[in-house]
């Protein structure tokens, strides 16, 4: 066991580590740097939290009053930033009915039945399915559901956010009928005519609105809950993608008493009926770099797995169905538009090809007319790109902010819904990156495993972890290891207005790093997946250790 430094403290965080000079020898360090390299080390030195410099065995004698730590041979990364998640959301997963992996909807059943003898919430409320797993393909029902419970209303809500599967009994609650209209952005799947329990993008509101709001109490319950599994992943930042205004209070108030266990960059959801409040208190920094708001997620489009994804042509598998636009353009630049006046970066989703080139439309046109370019602007996802719509992301400096895993998740699914045509820019990491765009990288977290390995093994091998299909599926978009970890750093930073502070282990920059069990850049390529996290840090203080 590597020996400690300090003890790990409570939720109740000092601002930064004691002001002596500490520093980890014995270690196999290695940090992505500003001019583009990834430099060896042995020895890094920080202090005050932050770094002093790293360099050779020979360091140690330069700094011989410091507390040293013996890091025992073991690999040393610097901090990995996922850029796209859902902090609340995960920590409602960790405590709430959990169906990811679930095979068929009788297995589904059987965990909610069982989840609900030990729940006596009115609502019973879990996430997870998905029915491309399935043996059928086929979406759920309500009556599918009413087997297992039907006293209580259920919300299950499938693995992207994009679509809900609902009992009869909510349906009743929510007052859904027959006659009941979908919305524009949203669709209620029928049944012979009737509405099915599915509800897709803008309809899900029509059920959600009903289900009692989460108190503050609950919100830092999830919170503590995602950062203690966080932490222990090698995860010392998190872009959260679109907060509410009762966590944008949450996080403020825990960052002004030194509360947040790791660094939050979190983008206000542009749906939050209290978007003008929060941007009229301007852009928010917190000391020490713990808190940092000045972004807001807008949305486009839906998901590919429930065909939600706006495409230029139909889906492969759903003729006449080209998935929906959640915004139009003209909403989609009034929104960029007063994103920017406040400025503040827009972070937009787009999965589908359509949705993409609208996107980016409505980015080009706001540039001419109010200005923004500069804000670092993002597309969150950029699943399926039109070829001639790659460059652009360049020309007007949008950043792709994608998830790998999302590839190796989608692949076979992605086959059935698309052509070989739609497919030409699909999940385009290597095309990004020679143009010289800067792809920062995460998991979208809960929808996938946060684990910032298996994203690093899907950038480096695009296979699943049984290895298939042999050599990757459509491996010229594969990154090498340098590239995936600066996408899960350095990049990642970037993206966030902070690579100045955080993304590598430069001088001056916070001491945030990992320790971990094998090393990363040697370790056969299929098991990058299997990478164990032993420590990690944050500004020189160790936040988690494994047991």
């Amino acid at each position: 066991m590597i020996k400690p430094l300090t003890l790990i403290i409570g939720m109740c965080f000092s601002a930064v580590s004691t002001a002596h000079t500490s520093l980890i020898h014995n270690v196999n360090g290695y940090t992505p740097t500003l001019d583009g390299k990834i430099k060896r080390f042995s020895t890094l030195v920080f202090k005050d939290g932050k770094v002093v410099k790293y360099g050779d065995k020979d360091t140690i004698k330069q700094f011989p009053q410091a507390e040293a730590i013996d890091g025992e041979g073991k690999t040393l990364l610097p901090g990995l930033i996922d850029a796209h998640g859902h902090i609340i959301g995960l920590g409602n997963n960790l405590q709430r009915l959990d169906l990811r992996g679930v095979t068929s909807v009788e297995a589904a059943g059987k965990k909610l039945q069982a989840y609900a003898k030990n729940n006596p919430d009115k609502w019973l409320v879990g996430r997870g399915w998905d029915q491309t797993l399935w043996e059928n393909k086929a979406f759920p029902t309500a009556a599918d559901l009413d087997k297992f419970v039907s006293d209580r209303p259920v919300v299950l809500t499938r693995v992207d956010g994009h679509a809900i599967w609902v009992n009869s009994k909510a349906m009743q609650l929510a007052g859904i009928t027959q006659a009941t209209q979908s919305p524009d952005g949203g669709e209620i799947i029928q049944v012979t005519g009737k509405p099915s329990g599915i509800f897709i993008d803008k309809a899900e509101n029509l059920v959600l609105k009903h289900i009692p709001k989460q108190s503050i109490e609950q919100k830092q319950r999830a919170l503590f809950a995602a950062s203690k599994h966080l932490l222990s992943l090698g995860i010392t930042s998190a872009h959260d993608a679109g907060i509410d205004y009762d966590t944008w209070r949450l996080y403020q108030d825990l960052a002004e008493q030194n509360k947040l266990p790791f660094r939050i960059y979190a983008m206000l959801s542009a749906s939050s009926p209290k978007l003008d409040d929060m941007l009229d208190a301007g852009v928010i920094k917190k000391q020490n770099d713990f808190l940092s708001i000045r972004s807001v997620k807008i949305y486009a489009d839906g998901a590919l797995g429930s065909r939600g994804a706006a495409l230029i042509k139909d889906y492969k598998d759903r003729k006449n169905h080209k998935g929906l636009m959640l915004e139009n353009k003209p909403a989609l630049e009034a929104l960029m538009s007063k994103t920017f006046k406040h400025g503040y970066s827009a972070h937009t989703h787009a999965i589908g090809d359509r949705a993409n080139r609208i996107v980016l439309d409505s980015y080009e046109s706001r540039f001419k007319t109010v200005g923004g370019k500069l804000l670092r602007n993002r597309i969150e996802h950029a699943q399926i790109v039109h070829p001639d719509d790659i460059p652009r992301f360049k020309q007007l400096d949008i950043i792709p902010s994608m998830q790998p895993v999302h590839a190796t998740s989608d692949m076979h699914m992605a086959e059935k819904r698309l052509s070989d045509e739609q497919l030409q820019g699909a999940y385009a990491w290597q095309t990004f990156l020679k143009q010289g765009s800067k792809v920062a990288s995460g998991s979208d977290f809960p929808v996938e495993l946060a684990n910032p390995f298996d994203g690093l093994y899907s950038a480096v091998t695009r296979m699943s972890k049984q290895q298939t299909p042999e050599n990757g599926w459509r491996n010229d978009e594969k990154l090498s290891r340098e590239q995936a970890l600066t996408s899960f750093t350095l990049d990642a930073a970037y993206a966030a207005f902070q690579e100045y502070k955080l993304g590598s282990l430069e001088k001056g920059k916070w001491a945030d790093f990992i320790l971990i069990d094998r090393d990363y850049f040697t370790v056969p390529e299929n098991e990058i997946f299997k990478i164990g996290v032993e420590q990690t840090w944050i500004a020189g203080e160790k936040r988690f250790e494994k047991k």
